[in-house]
């Protein structure tokens, strides 16, 4: 295996995140570093031979994303207005919230990645594993009520 050390480096000094020990194997094959679902982007990237000299390897890096051009600025409400403001930063795509398990000095720790984990994520599309639900007025023999409906109904119902 090659070392990720000059990868990390070129990275840093590119403004990108990576995951710290990534280890890169000479399959040539693609590797995922980010698919973030809320904002519709997903980050891969292999090496591939240098350009400049066929000897060397270079990080080659593809960002592919998609812009939901009926995205709502409240997604969860069906009348707000159309999303016209998209951002993407990388260091929010690459955030790693999830709390991992760490040993240090014999005692276990949990950890995650970022520091800012508490913040909202604003999403730019469902995250089809999470409920969303809107009020709507329903008319029954004459009478309208307000009642919850699902924006995702295969998430927020149980088979």
């Amino acid at each position: 295996m090659k070392s990720s050390l000059p990868w990390v480096a070129l990275a840093v000094s590119l403004g990108f995140v990576l995951v710290a020990g990534y280890q890169w194997n000479d399959d040539g094959e693609e590797r995922v570093l980010v698919n973030n679902k809320c904002k519709c982007v997903t980050v891969t990237s292999k090496l591939v031979p240098s350009k400049d000299n066929p000897e060397e390897e270079v990080l080659e890096r593809n960002i592919r994303i998609i812009v939901p051009l009926k995205s709502r600025q409240n997604i969860s409400d069906p009348t707000s207005p159309l999303r016209t403001n998209f951002v993407y930063r990388m260091t929010e795509l690459c955030k790693k919230c999830d709390p991992t398990e760490i040993e240090l000095g014999g005692e276990i720790y949990q950890a995650q990645q970022s520091t800012s984990c508490n913040e909202p994520e604003t999403c730019y599309t469902y995250n089809r594993d999470k409920c969303y639900t809107t009020t709507i007025p329903f008319v029954y023999q004459g009478e309208t009520k307000q009642i919850q409906a699902a924006l995702t109904p295969t998430s927020c119902y149980a088979d």
